[in-house]
């Protein structure tokens, strides 16, 4: 028997940290909504929030007056007062990003001018100084960036569930969004179990954003692309080779920062990731593919167009993804004694990167509105970072449809 849930205020879709925290920045924005939140897994937090590195990013690498640039800067303060309210740990621990080739010194250069116009407390490093923060790490100069950090996203997310819940709120697990009827004045998802009627809906499913938009009506102009992001750890006998958190100097053509070194809030040393097209949205290794998702890339113009642009970049990483040694020699780059006894594999990821009918990579955070729903279309990597600021802009947006 299908249940039904009527009479709500707001459904959102996906339990994510930009899922959660949209719910609960509506409910400290108007306290007497009724808000329910739909997720299809059985927890929190399953796909690309509870498979990142826990890095809190500085917003080093954003432009100014780009979404990620401002929600970076706000998030981090509405982050951190979160973290300390509910005890979730937290280590501002700082990184290096880390030339290793002469053909880095001025894109160096060129994120030390921008981290000081956003304000960030940056310095650069000569060699000597890197040895003595990272006895490991070997490049040419590097920037410090002390506010830099990890801490554990899932935790935020189990303390969302409950802040949402002791608020008056419903969070379903095992509810997967199967149809979506949108019109003037309310919103119906039906899912396996029940049907949800509210008067407005928001869209926070991630790896799935384009796909129930597309279910409600809604054109975003974009679709998602899914890269997977492959890490190895270090053992623990060869931790010691990392101290903090270790980047190299990224590839401005790609919203990704390259192979790296993050000590986790547990200690443990995750090494990666590399990025990787995945042949389903949700296929965390090589041998989950899904043939719908496969037609819709093979069908795409825009896959078409970035592959032809980028062909050789994507032949790399997927050599890096099958070659072990091909992806200890990228992390030799940094710490040239890593050898690959000392790395064992270790958790996939999936970034959700939307990409434009042209091919274009969407580099910034982006939303859609409806007549009564708001998706988010792009909200990768630093989206927990400024998870809280996003979901304060997104509440803001909610209330101009209500």
């Amino acid at each position: 028997m299908t249940a039904t849930s009527t009479d709500l205020d707001l459904v959102v879709i996906g339990a994510g940290i930009v899922g959660l925290a949209s719910a609960r920045a509506v409910q400290q924005l108007r306290p007497d909504t009724r808000v329910t939140v739909i997720e299809k897994e059985s927890k929190a937090a399953a796909h690309q929030t509870g498979r990142n590195s826990g890095v809190i990013h500085s917003g080093i690498y954003y432009p100014p007056g780009s979404n990620k640039a401002a929600m970076v800067k706000s998030g981090r303060e509405l982050l951190f007062a979160f973290l300390d309210e509910h005890s979730i740990p937290v280590d501002v621990c700082g990184k290096v990003i880390v030339a290793t080739a002469t053909d880095q010194l001025d894109k160096l250069d060129a994120l030390h001018q921008r981290g000081l116009e956003h304000g960030l407390n940056i310095s650069t490093m000569t060699r000597a100084q890197l040895r003595e923060r990272e006895p490991h790490c070997e490049g040419l100069s590097a920037l410090l960036v002390p506010e830099a950090g990890i801490t554990d996203y899932k935790a935020m997310c189990n303390a969302l569930v409950e802040e949402i819940r002791a608020a008056g709120g419903e969070v379903l697990f095992d509810t997967p969004a199967t149809a979506i009827t949108e019109s003037a004045d309310q919103v119906t998802v039906r899912t396996d179990s029940r049907v949800v009627t509210a008067r407005t809906m928001i869209n926070c499913s991630g790896l799935q954003s384009d796909k129930v938009a597309q279910l409600a009506g809604r054109d975003t102009r974009a679709r998602i692309m899914p890269f997977r992001g492959e890490y190895y750890e270090l053992t623990p006998q060869s931790r010691s080779l990392v101290r903090h958190l270790i980047y190299p100097v990224p590839d401005p053509r790609f919203p990704f920062l390259g192979v790296h070194f993050t000590r986790m809030i547990d200690g443990e040393i995750h090494a990666g990731p590399n990025a990787v097209i995945a042949l389903a949205r949700e296929g965390y290794t090589w041998g989950v593919a899904d043939f719908d998702d496969i037609k819709e890339m093979a069908f795409d113009k825009g896959s078409w167009v970035l592959a032809k642009k980028y062909w050789k970049t994507g032949m790399g990483e997927m050599y890096r993804s099958l070659s072990k040694s091909a992806f200890v020699h990228a992390l030799q780059g940094l710490v040239p004694e890593v050898t690959a006894a000392d790395l064992i594999k270790s958790k996939a990821g999936i970034r959700a990167q939307a990409i434009r009918p042209d091919g274009t990579l969407v580099d910034d955070f982006e939303f859609a509105d409806g007549p009564r729903s708001v998706h988010v279309v792009n909200a990768p990597s630093p989206a927990a970072t400024a998870s809280l600021a996003i979901a304060h802009d997104i509440a803001q947006r909610w209330s101009k449809i209500t």
